[in-house]
């Protein structure tokens, strides 16, 4: 089966005023559709850029991609043309961010900020615009999609009229205007208390299910993303070092950053359960430690972690880098 996402030794740099970040290296990661993929790891190890380069949206520059292949649908996201890249921003991949605010403009109304995204689709699939009354009906019945109460009347009303969970709403309404294949989730829910977060959560995977939707979920979260995803990917300074099934990746990790990932996860039904927290700090990607990029804070690293970086293959059921992943079980 040909895979919905492809990406294929991707490696993206940041040139600025200190020298260039290397911050995404040699990324490879397929996501078949309808599969619901997690992609967690520390704060800094790439999560949101690799989010954003999926639909084409770091700037460049200051970007600079160093090589590898990103495709959707087995087109090259890069050698898209516009017509191709507002289809993709739409139809093929959606993207909800992190924090509404900063993506809903607060001088329009719901409604007007709606009907402009619809009627925009409508022009990346090549259709006639439908008239604004039109659109908004259809902005109407998606806030009714995403359980939002009395939608004709919150079209009238603004951002900072609505609570955060509401806005949050409005953003998924909006991703799915376009009718996408894909949901990108970016930290989804972590300005929202655990209430509405939960709620939020529920809804999302609702829509995945009924919609038969394709979800990458973006969080730094393991509890969120073991409720959401059947298959996680654990990143670490802009590498992936571990890929396997939710269940097996919980029960058994492999890498030992995957290990320190849950053991800093508070289980409050053991209540002598110690956290651990991982040793040292995320490296300066300006100058990034040869080898594996972990290995200056891994308890099992050997001479040949900073001498050779790791590869992922195929251990125990899933892919890992790591040169002693056999020890790590």
């Amino acid at each position: 089966m040909t895979p919905l996402l492809d990406i294929r030794g991707y490696r993206l740099a940041f040139d600025g005023f200190e020298g260039r970040a290397e911050v995404l290296d040699g990324i490879d990661l397929a996501v078949q559709p309808g599969e619901t993929v997690g992609i967690v790891g520390e704060t800094g190890c790439g999560k949101s850029v690799l989010a954003r380069s999926i639909a084409r949206l770091v700037e460049m520059p200051p970007g600079r991609v160093l090589g590898g292949s990103i495709a959707f649908e087995g087109q090259d996201v890069f050698a898209m043309d516009g017509r191709a890249l507002a289809r993709l921003r739409g139809h093929g991949v959606a993207m909800i961010f992190q924090d509404p605010m900063t993506y809903l403009n607060p001088v329009f109304s719901i409604g007007s900020q709606m009907v402009d995204v619809i009627r925009a689709h409508d022009r990346a699939e090549g259709r006639s615009m439908r008239a604004r009354p039109a659109a908004r009906t259809r902005a109407a019945e998606l806030l009714a999609a995403v359980r939002l109460p009395e939608p004709d009347r919150l079209l009238d009303r603004y951002p900072h009229e609505l609570s955060g969970g509401m806005r949050q709403r409005v953003l998924i309404a909006m991703a799915l205007s376009g009718e996408p294949r894909m949901l990108v989730a970016d930290e989804p829910t972590t300005a929202l208390d655990v209430t509405i977060q939960a709620q939020v959560l529920r809804l999302i995977a609702e829509l995945v299910a009924t919609r038969g939707l394709t979800l990458l979920l973006i969080s730094h979260d393991l509890g969120v993303i073991g409720a959401l995803c059947r298959r996680v990917v654990v990143m670490y300074a802009g590498t992936v070092v571990e890929d396997a099934d939710a269940g097996l990746l919980f029960d058994r990790p492999r890498h030992p950053y995957t290990r320190g990932l849950l053991a800093a996860v508070p289980d409050l039904a053991r209540p002598d359960h110690r956290v651990a927290g991982i040793p040292g700090h995320i490296p300066n990607l300006l100058a990034p430690p040869g080898g594996c990029r972990f290995h200056p804070r891994c308890p099992l690293a050997i001479p040949r972690c900073a001498a050779e970086k790791p590869g992922l293959r195929d251990v125990d059921g899933r892919r890992v880098a790591c040169h002693r992943a056999e020890e790590a079980a």
